[in-house]
């Protein structure tokens, strides 16, 4: 593991040096390099030749962070990720690859310097623009209830969830985020959005979208509506875990796209 210091957080992460494209690979809200592993999250597994940046984004995993909610906000965590890449990859147009919180910090950073990407793989994009209301009231609740009765209460209601059909042979796994981080980590979640539409369609890159039906908190919609909006985007959907299995196979095919 290495560290990498950026403001109010340190930065774990890990570097794969196989010489080829640089490739940076992000997790989800609440989860991690390992834990997205034992999600089936984790697109990178297996992908050779290629330099690979995985990290914890801060709060999450081996990384650390302040009880801030603003720290966590997806245009902060894209400002860490723009400083990761400057270090990892001065002066390279890198391919990004990341699911939910992943898909919207590589949207904010895209936005900001388009150049400093390739392309992308945008994997179960959260709820988006009208349908973050919603969510976002979900995770200011889920905050107070976490300082109310702790997270154990967390972990017990998330369990009664409704899961993907494509995730369902996941095993149950809990959040890599602390007690005492998790409520801001929440809140800073629920004031974070996509980018406007306006802004996404400025994206000229190869992107590829991947989705999962029956997933409330990823629904199809907000997939549907990057695919309409970004000018050099497909999208695939999965409905098994059959399907989900694929998926790293189609990062590979994208990192071969952006070195042809």
């Amino acid at each position: 593991m290495q560290a990498f210091d950026v403001p109010g957080a340190r930065i774990a992460a890990e570097f794969s040096d196989e010489g080829g494209r640089p490739v940076v690979q992000l997790h989800g809200l609440t989860s991690s390099r390992s834990r997205d592993q034992v999600l089936g999250l984790d697109l990178g597994r297996g992908l050779s030749g290629t330099r690979l940046l995985r990290y914890d984004a801060r709060g999450h995993g081996e990384s650390t962070g302040r009880a801030e909610p603003d720290d966590y906000r997806w245009s902060a965590l894209a400002d860490d990720l723009l400083r990761l890449l400057d270090h990892w990859f001065p002066g390279e147009r890198v391919h990004g690859v990341g699911p939910s919180m992943g898909t919207g910090t590589l949207l904010h950073a895209a936005v900001r310097e388009p150049d400093r990407f390739s392309g992308l793989t945008l994997v179960v994009p959260a709820t988006a623009w009208d349908t973050r209301i919603a969510k976002a009231d979900e995770y200011l609740r889920a905050a107070d209830l976490i300082e109310s009765e702790g997270i154990a209460a967390f972990v017990a209601a998330g369990a009664e969830a409704p899961r993907p059909p494509a995730s369902a042979t996941a095993p149950p796994t809990v959040p890599a985020v602390s007690e005492t981080l998790l409520p801001s980590v929440l809140r800073g979640a629920a004031v974070s959005d996509l980018p406007a539409l306006i802004e996404i369609g400025a994206i000229t890159v190869p992107t590829t979208v991947l989705a999962w039906t029956g997933g409330p908190a990823h629904p199809l919609s907000t997939a549907q509506k990057l695919l309409e909006t970004l000018p050099n985007a497909s999208l695939t959907v999965a409905e098994t875990p059959a399907d989900l299995e694929l998926w790293p196979s189609f990062l590979h095919d994208d990192v071969a796209r952006d070195s042809r």
